[in-house]
């Protein structure tokens, strides 16, 4: 299926991060892996893009999917999801991620972006009228223009 105009945004952006998976993942098959840069792309990718990513999809996309009873299950996989790769890119951005960690990292990122692409995306299409996308896509421009300042990993909230 075409992606819908109001979600391609999103899926640039997964196109960047799969991107990074694939280069992380020809760099361990190699044998070449700098454990400290790689750690360090990880971090800088998610400051960057991925935490404002995460963040409009967790204020925009997602609550509009979740009125959705199918949908609602995916979504609720995702949001799990995200908190896991939130806890590798803090681990990035400690620098305390191993070599066997990044093998799981491209695993988790890959199998989510897919999940979202595929299932979510999918699904919102073949359920949501374009009015309904229409409004999704107006707040994730907003959203993904304004998110840049809520992303620190700093000011994350310890796990209890």
């Amino acid at each position: 299926m075409l992606r819908d105009k109001n979600l391609v945004p999103l899926s640039r952006q997964h196109q960047h991060a799969l991107a990074l998976c694939v280069r992380l993942d020809r760099a361990l098959q190699a044998g070449d892996v700098d454990l400290e840069a790689w750690q360090s792309e990880i971090h800088t990718s998610f400051e960057q893009e991925i935490c404002v990513h995460f963040v409009a999809e967790e204020k925009d996309l997602f609550p509009s999917a979740s009125k959705f009873p199918k949908l609602r299950p995916i979504v609720e996989d995702l949001l799990a999801e995200h908190t896991t790769l939130r806890d590798f890119f803090a681990r990035a951005a400690s620098r305390s991620l191993k070599k066997r960690d990044l093998r799981s990292f491209i695993r988790r990122l890959s199998s989510h972006i897919r999940k979202e692409e595929r299932e979510l995306f999918e699904g919102m299409q073949g359920v949501m009228n374009e009015g309904e996308l229409a409004s999704i896509g107006g707040a994730l421009e907003v959203s993904l223009r304004a998110a840049t300042q809520t992303c620190k990993l700093s000011s994350r909230q310890p796990k209890a």
